[in-house]
């Protein structure tokens, strides 16, 4: 097997995160597309896994900075192509992310994790964090 080259994508790339990012999110590939770009304003990047040339495995982040916990970077939607897991992709794509937090002088890396992923981040060094997670939903008008 080749080896695991991970990289910012570029944005004329979203379209292609888009194949891998579908087998988590239910969006299509053109809310997809406008989301990205959106997001791209306050810092987000699509980062991408290629083996021989073939994006396999994409994740977003987003550089933030809380009171709380002070400078951190949130992952957000890490997908491995199904065909591709558990072949160190995924491993891939959070030493890429710890070391770009490390690059910027942040203090830890953040995510939400599906429950059947919990034990994939806890392997890799994730503790679920004390503090609970509340949401509140806002209507519109």
């Amino acid at each position: 097997m080749s080896a695991c080259v991970v990289r910012r994508l570029e944005t004329s790339e979203t379209v292609s995160a888009y194949r891998v990012i579908s087998q988590l999110r239910t969006l299509d590939e053109d809310a997809f597309v406008r989301a990205v770009h959106r997001q791209m304003f306050a810092g987000y990047e699509l980062v991408g896994a290629f083996l021989a040339g073939r994006l396999v495995g994409v994740m977003g982040t987003r550089p933030v900075h809380t009171l709380a916990r002070g400078a951190f970077l949130h992952i957000d939607d890490l997908v491995v192509d199904e065909t591709h897991r558990g072949q160190g992709i995924g491993r891939a794509l959070i030493a890429f992310a710890e070391q770009d937090a490390r690059s910027r002088e942040m203090s830890a890396l953040f995510l939400d994790s599906r429950d059947i992923a919990v034990p994939f981040y806890e392997n890799l060094g994730f503790g679920l964090y004390k503090s609970p997670s509340m949401r509140k939903p806002v209507s519109r008008g």
